[in-house]
């Protein structure tokens, strides 16, 4: 078996994780990156076919912090380019704009039925002053934000569709991640009069993205990792991570070519916490091992296509609330970038959010590219079946880290284990089992890498600052 020593072994060469790695690299620290496919950049990675770019999913990037805007346009450069957003949800047979403008949603969803969501909002705000509801689920959430008219509108079915779960199952918590800053005052109020600074992370009207696709940024990341002489080992599985109890002293690897050890004085790790957890050697005790076990990912499967013609859409998102047709969400990635696609052809990216082994999971490849072409001309609209010159489909396992209610208690105490090493560093989405947006996953691996160079910074704080949230409470 190969033996390799090294100053830092980073699992994982997502935005996360390359991010610590360009740190660490930039300050003369031996590092080597450890990515299991073979391709760097994780969920955020762009897929090149035949000319056509692909991200697994749209990714935006957007944020309040200053450090990270700049740590983003110094990586990317001239490729970052700013990228106008459109969306629209697609519910009851009509399209919405999202967010809301008051005009539109008259129009789509009736006098009636708007006055009824409108004195709904005005009720809970009014009970919300003398007597507040006690806040348990994503469902008593939305519901005391917006009304109950709103929640079983715009918000229930796409929810359920994401997350295959009922909303009362749901933790608030993901709702005040992910709704920040959105009230229905706000929406209207920014369709009226809009604002040019508005903070409002759900409802900024442009975004940062790279010219070449999403995957640019942990490529370009990449590149800058090696220029400094140090490695990102593509194929190569962590297997076993070694330690005596408090340190971390080795990790098992499985590489293309063979099986080998390599020794670390620190770890930075975003594979999923529930994965690092159970590749502890010795085993992590018992009720460490069945709380991550109990902790769920919802699962993705993007299918895409390509098409014969200049363009499908002109929309960036389009969120596919109606509950009978199985997708999700598409995007057009040509709307984010004329380079991801030939000249005079577009492509489509559609989204299913799913459960490993569900139906969508294991449905064959070809079948699922006729289901999803086959709503996109006869259910939505968009293209004829003649119109797709080729397509396939991408399977991505432990996407999203899922909020059940309770989900907090089996959660900390891996976290409480893990922080009882000390040299290992939990970075990224996947690992702090944290839903975090691209701008929070990069500042985790940032601040990680400075606490192996000798500072002091609580990684679980990222995402959880008042700034995120300011915009919310002056909207009380």
């Amino acid at each position: 078996m190969t033996r390799n020593i090294t100053d830092v072994a980073v699992i994982g060469a997502g935005p996360a994780g390359l991010s610590a790695a360009f740190i660490l690299s930039e300050n003369q620290k031996n590092t080597v990156v450890l990515e299991m496919s073979s391709q760097v950049g994780g969920i955020s990675r762009t897929i090149e076919r035949d000319g056509f770019r692909f991200d697994i999913g749209g990714h935006r990037f957007f944020t309040k912090d200053e450090e990270i805007d700049q740590f983003f346009k110094d990586i990317l450069g001239d490729e970052a380019i700013w990228v106008n957003r459109s969306s629209k949800i697609f519910y009851l047979g009509k399209y919405f704009d999202y967010p809301l403008k008051p005009a539109n949603a008259l129009m789509g969803m009736g006098i009636i039925t708007t006055a009824k969501c409108l004195g709904d909002y005005g009720y809970v705000k009014v009970r919300n002053i003398f007597k507040k509801p006690e806040i348990i689920s994503l469902q008593d959430w939305v519901s005391n934000e917006f009304g109950d008219q709103l929640f079983k509108l715009f918000f229930k079915n796409y929810t359920e569709k994401v997350w295959g779960i009922d909303c009362s199952q749901i933790e608030a918590e993901w709702a005040a991640q992910r709704i920040k800053g959105l009230s229905l005052r706000v929406a209207v109020k920014d369709a009226i009069f809009p604002q040019k600074n508005r903070k409002v992370a759900t409802l900024i009207d442009k975004f940062l993205y790279p010219r070449l696709g999403i995957g640019r940024i942990s490529e370009r990341l990449a590149e800058d990792v090696e220029k400094h002489g140090n490695e990102v080992r593509l194929r190569s599985r962590v297997a076993a991570i070694n330690h005596d109890g408090a340190h971390i002293t080795s990790i098992d690897v499985e590489s293309a070519d063979g099986p080998y050890t390599l020794e670390v004085e620190n770890l930075c790790s975003s594979m999923p916490l529930t994965e690092l957890v159970t590749a502890m050697k010795p085993e992590a005790p018992a009720e460490v091992v069945e709380a991550a076990r109990s902790l769920r990912y919802r699962d993705l499967v993007t299918v895409n296509l390509m098409i014969d013609k200049p363009e499908v859409t002109d929309q960036t998102w389009i969120y596919i609330h109606e509950p009978t047709i199985k997708l999700g969400r598409i995007h057009e990635p040509r709307n984010w970038s004329p380079d991801m696609a030939p000249e005079g052809k577009s492509s489509i990216v559609a989204e299913y959010f799913c459960f490993e082994g569900d139906e969508i999971w294991d449905m064959d490849d070809q079948a699922l590219i006729d289901l999803t072409i086959s709503d996109l001309d006869k259910r939505l609209g968009f293209l004829k079946k003649e119109e797709v010159i080729d397509a396939f489909v991408v399977r991505v396992p432990k996407a999203y880290p899922m909020y059940e209610l309770g989900y907090e208690i089996p959660l900390n105490k891996i976290r409480d284990y893990v922080a009882g090493f000390d040299n290992l560093e939990i970075v990224g989405r996947y690992g702090t089992y944290k839903y975090n947006n691209m701008d929070h996953s990069m500042k985790t691996g940032i601040l990680a890498a400075r606490n192996i160079l000798g500072e002091s910074h609580d990684v679980l704080d990222v995402n959880a600052e008042k700034e995120y949230h300011e915009e919310k409470l002056l909207d009380k």
